[in-house]
């Protein structure tokens, strides 16, 4: 990791910036709110690192692990054994963000907190993989984006 970190008030859940410039507005509001999403979930955190990226750092991670050659906006990494507390990593694309953002008609914040919410769904056990576990998700996802800019 590069030595940019904005940790947030939480010691559970912490905020890096690799390959690009960006500070994070809000950590400390968006840590509470990702935990309060986790608690909402009864689910329980250990650690979670959400590190900001470019397209090329996170296209490496995509290929390297994921065997998919393709540009994404997140990739999440779980690292909990069954019936534990969470820990994960969960690696967004600013320049994904920027984009999407543009062509879903979104302001950036809104798309950055989408995906990191979607990022954290899916530690809590959430899958996209079928449009049946798509719609729950996406679902989840505007729910807990209302609840945040309440």
């Amino acid at each position: 990791m590069s030595d940019k970190t904005t940790e947030g008030i939480l010691d559970k859940i912490s905020f890096h910036v690799e390959e690009i410039d960006f500070e994070l507005a809000n950590a400390d509001s968006i840590a509470n709110w990702l935990e309060q999403v986790l608690e909402m979930e009864d689910k329980a955190l250990n650690s979670l690192s959400i590190i900001l990226c470019s397209d090329s750092y996170l296209h490496n991670l995509n290929v390297e692990y994921l065997q998919h050659d393709t540009l994404t906006d997140v990739i999440t990494f779980p690292y909990t054994r069954a019936g534990k507390p969470i820990e994960g990593d969960i690696f967004i694309s600013i320049d994904r963000i920027k984009e999407n953002a543009s062509q879903f008609n979104s302001t950036f914040q809104h798309e950055l907190h989408r995906v990191m919410v979607h990022g954290v769904l899916h530690l809590a056990g959430y899958l996209d993989k079928t449009p049946e576990e798509a719609t729950i998700i996406r679902a989840k996802e505007d729910f807990y984006l209302e609840q945040f800019s309440a």
